[in-house]
């Protein structure tokens, strides 16, 4: 067994995973070959053993959008998070780490104090991974151990908080495209109101539907069977379309959640206030006024690959980084 640690800084959160990788993983089994972890600090199959999964909200993309730059107490909060991982890493005796940081460190203009900062506490650097590099990552970890009843070709798509990935792929990632459509970035764009008026949502809606179907043509994405969604928001409309009373990863996760599902989440979060959307049992605090956004991405790639179900999965590019240090 190897003990690795993978740490995942977006625009909105900051993940940590650290797993035991066995002989198999370190091997290179493929995707959709049955092996991975299963729920969130499960044993898994011998391969792939979770020992932590973490997630903080930091919202380190605050006003990137607008400012091109990453605000000063964006990065305070990161550090705070990151310094708590890097002890905990320590405590765990994990032997190797990467952390990948991605949309808003692409963006700003400022990304050199975050690579000194990260290195500073974590001891290694961060690689800000391209878009590209980003799909391929979370291909490979949303993939390995889909359901047996999942078509290839899967098209994955990882809605974030300032960018979302579009992967068709069926043992690994065939096409891949990033754009610049995630929940922070259409919230601080466009959907401004709490809740937001009609022309609000008309406008965010119009900015996804090109920036979707750009995407699906460059990755020939509606020839793919089966769709998976990652990340918090597709996960948290699971949890609500599931009529869940908390957060509870083991039963969303590979949950199918269909189509008429979606919209009818995504219509009652767009109505919402804020407020409203804190009292939602699942509704992790920080996500609270973002999820509209990131639901309204989900149900239009739903419509524009004409998908009757998308199946949510709790594993992404976190698990990809941690088999990539298999």
């Amino acid at each position: 067994m190897t003990r690795v640690a993978a740490i995942d800084c977006g625009t909105n959160s900051i993940r940590l995973l650290v797993a035991d990788l066995g002989e198999a993983a370190r091997s290179g089994g493929g995707a959709g070959d049955g092996g991975g972890a299963r729920g969130s600090g499960g044993a898994g199959d011998g391969a792939f053993t979770d020992v932590v999964r973490r997630m903080e909200i930091v919202r380190l993309g605050q006003d990137v959008d607008r400012t091109g730059r990453l605000a000063a107490d964006a990065l305070a909060r990161t550090r705070a998070a990151l310094a708590d991982y890097a002890a905990q890493l320590r405590d765990l005796g994990a032997e190797r780490v990467r952390m990948v940081a991605t949309s808003a460190t692409r963006d700003a203009e400022n990304a050199e104090e975050f690579h000194a900062m990260v290195t500073e506490v974590l001891g290694a650097a961060p690689e800000v991974v391209t878009g590209q590099e980003e799909a391929h990552l979370s291909f490979i970890g949303a993939v390995r151990g889909a359901p047996a009843d999942a078509e290839p070709p899967y098209l994955v798509v990882d809605i974030g908080g300032g960018s979302t990935e579009f992967v068709r792929g069926t043992r690994d990632a065939e096409a891949a495209i990033s754009v610049d459509i995630g929940c922070v970035r259409m919230t601080e764009r466009h959907l401004r109101g709490d809740p937001p008026n009609p022309a609000e949502i008309a406008a965010a809606e119009a900015d996804v539907a090109e920036a979707v179907r750009r995407a699906l043509a460059a990755v020939s994405g509606k020839r793919a069977r089966t769709l998976v969604g990652l990340a918090g928001s597709v996960t948290t409309v699971a949890g609500i379309a599931l009529n869940l009373p908390e957060y509870d990863s083991e039963a969303i996760h590979h949950a199918e959640i269909g189509y008429d599902a979606v919209a009818e989440v995504t219509a009652e979060l767009l109505r919402s206030t804020r407020e409203q959307r804190l009292a939602i049992g699942v509704m992790h605090p920080g996500r609270a006024d973002v999820i509209a956004g990131g639901a309204l991405i989900l149900r239009v790639i739903m419509e524009q690959v004409s998908a009757a179900s998308v199946i949510a999965s709790e594993h992404d590019i976190l698990d990809g980084i941690a088999l990539s240090l298999a």
